[in-house]
């Protein structure tokens, strides 16, 4: 038995439409759907009102001289 977690958006219509490659073809299959309603500020992950105040120790200076050269490196693999 395998167990898949998706997270899908439920229509107009009230219907949840759910295509999941499982890896297996031509094999008859028995599903279970378990449903649980998630509220909007979960399903982006966090609010923006989470995020206020979180620079008020650092705050964002700007000055004259522009973005520096060094943000401009070569960032290969960094987001592997």
């Amino acid at each position: 038995m395998e167990s898949i977690k998706v997270r899908q958006r439920v229509g107009q219509d009230g219907i949840l439409h759910l295509d999941i490659p499982v890896g297996i073809i031509e094999r008859d299959v028995e599903v279970m759907v378990i449903y649980q309603f998630v509220s909007s500020s979960t399903v982006t992950g966090r609010s923006l009102e989470q995020f206020y105040g979180v620079c008020a120790d650092d705050p964002i200076v700007l000055d004259d001289c522009g973005i520096s050269e060094s943000l401009d490196d070569d960032l290969a693999g960094a987001f592997d």
